[in-house]
């Protein structure tokens, strides 16, 4: 006879989640019993790690990925990283063990106390199954609600007797269901975003992560050489929904309410495409849109529409609009946008190495098609000036700005794509919040390019000291870390490179291997 156990891996098999990320306790122990030859377990040595892994996995490969923590402490553990999963649009389904049920009333060791409610509101969906025999059915719940838009994670608590219930009739139909989304607007609504572009005398295009995460980066190109428009990506990227040396390239906005009028200054209307209006960061109150300037988003999340403070919204699937905008719009008589030039190139003057002389090594030495995680905040425009990103699905950042993502969700995005090269370009403040990763990276042979961008503080802190003016702060010097040693602790060959020379020769044998490798830079500080 069926146990739910064998149910549920049938689900997870149907549905292609059979890559699991997890680090377990001994209320998960039933759950991985027997564990089935087709399933590879990726094991990660702190929840936080695990999470941001699966959320680089599943970022990289689009499809929702299984995470297995250890009931209320593991799932305390990964809440940090959730925050990045959720306004990331990450599908991530998250398991947590759950005490026997004969013993969760009197709160025994390792009971998850009300345990749907523990990682609200950073979930879509979250559910403790009422009975056994609900469980497979709420699996495949969950694996629908991760995945359908706008995407985002889930959790699923479930007591480790329950695994070895016998599985309920019926539950064969559960692998034979296919749950989609129909995202396209109707032709009167299509027709008016068609008339509002038509009209404008001099549109800007805004684009977010959604754009990058649905496969629609090639489809804003067409529309912007379609309408000569120039582009910004939108605040706090955590992706490149656009070629960054396109003629019609212009930035990334900055997260200010001033800040972004400034920019966009001239234009009457403002379209956003998969992004929420705004991410703001730093308070810079001004104007929301310039004087004079209508705001047009589209968006696949609801959410974001409502809450925006400006502007008309359209909610559907990005990749059918834009589709279906081409098919109307004709081509606009208007001069193409002219390409920026370049920042000046600079030259080594000795000493430590300055992030942009780091980052125009990188974008020299590196594969066209590289695959960048930055986690190196206080240098985030320096990387978008000096590096250029090409093609699709090539940058990632945390989208809440959480730390700890960069190490792990890199190794991650390594698994996921074994025919590019990943490159996780970290800052000294971040890498220690997942440094744990580069144990997973050594065990499973990940050959992820780990470089640690070191200059001995918080350096987005000393930015942020003055902007806020305030002084004296302590505990934002982080002096005498070895992150070779680090490195070689847990299995990850690690080489110090002080000047350029040593960069260059360590990151192309980096590139030219095949494991892990991490390579410390001693760096200048400089603002974000």
């Amino acid at each position: 006879m069926k146990t739910v156990r064998h149910a549920s891996y049938d689900i997870l098999r149907h549905y292609q989640l059979m890559t699991v990320f997890g680090n377990p306790g001994s209320n998960e122990l039933p759950f991985l019993h027997d564990f089935p030859e087709d399933f590879r377990y990726i094991l990660g040595l702190h929840e936080g790690g695990v999470m941001e892994m699966a959320e680089g996995y599943a970022l990289s490969s689009g499809n929702p990925t299984l995470v297995n923590v250890h009931a209320a402490a593991g799932t305390g553990n990964g809440m940090g990283a959730l925050t990045n999963a959720w306004y990331s649009h990450c599908p991530l389904v998250i398991t947590a063990g759950q005490q026997v049920r004969a013993m969760m009333g009197v709160e025994a060791m390792l009971t998850n106390v009300d345990a749907a409610q523990l990682p609200k509101p950073l979930v879509k969906w979250s559910c403790e199954p009422a009975l056994a025999q609900d469980v497979p059915r709420a699996l495949s719940q969950a694996i629908h609600m991760a995945s359908l838009p706008p995407r985002g994670p889930v959790y699923v608590s479930i007591p480790y007797d329950d695994w070895d219930g016998v599985a309920p009739s019926g539950v064969e139909h559960l692998t034979r269901r296919q749950v989609t989304s129909a995202g396209l607007p109707s032709v009167v609504q299509l027709a008016h975003v068609c008339q509002r572009l038509a009209a404008a005398r001099h549109p800007v295009l805004v684009l977010g992560p959604d754009v990058d995460s649905c496969h629609a980066n090639g489809l804003a190109v067409q529309l912007a050489e379609r309408l000569c428009m120039t582009v910004w990506i939108a605040p706090s990227a955590s992706r490149c929904p656009f070629p960054t040396r396109h003629p019609c390239f212009r930035g990334v906005l900055p997260p200010e309410i001033a800040g972004i009028s400034t920019c966009l200054a001239g234009h009457d209307l403002i379209l956003v495409v998969g992004a929420p209006v705004f991410r703001y960061h730093q308070h810079v109150p001004g104007h929301y849109v310039p004087a004079d300037c209508q705001l047009l988003h589209l968006t696949c999340d609801a959410g974001e529409a409502a809450r925006a403070p400006v502007g008309d919204a359209l909610v559907g699937d990005i990749a059918l609009i834009l589709t279906a905008l081409l098919e109307r719009l004709p081509q606009a008589e208007r001069e193409m946008p002219t390409v920026l030039p370049p920042p000046p190139s600079l030259t080594e003057q000795g000493g430590l190495l300055h992030p942009e002389m780091l980052f125009e090594l990188i974008n020299e030495f590196a594969p066209k098609d590289a695959i960048y995680v930055n986690e190196s905040t206080s240098t985030v425009s320096a990387f978008w000036q000096r590096v250029e990103i090409r093609e699709q699905g090539s940058y990632f950042f945390p989208a809440a700005g959480g730390l700890g993502f960069g190490i792990a969700a890199a190794v991650g995005v390594q698994l996921a794509t074994t025919k590019r090269r990943v490159i996780g370009i970290i800052g000294d403040g971040s890498a220690n919040y997942g440094i744990t990763a580069l144990w997973t990276a050594s065990r499973y042979n990940i050959p992820v390019v780990i470089i640690i961008l070191k200059n001995g503080t918080y350096g987005a802190l000393h930015w942020f000291s003055r902007v806020m003016n305030v002084s004296g702060i302590p505990g934002i010097d982080i002096p005498g870390i070895d992150f070779c040693a680090l490195a070689q602790g847990y299995g990850v060959h690690g080489v110090y490179a002080k000047n350029k020379a040593e960069f260059i020769c360590a990151f192309k044998n980096a590139l030219a291997g095949d494991k892990p490798v991490l390579i410390e830079v001693p760096t200048q500080i400089m603002s974000p």
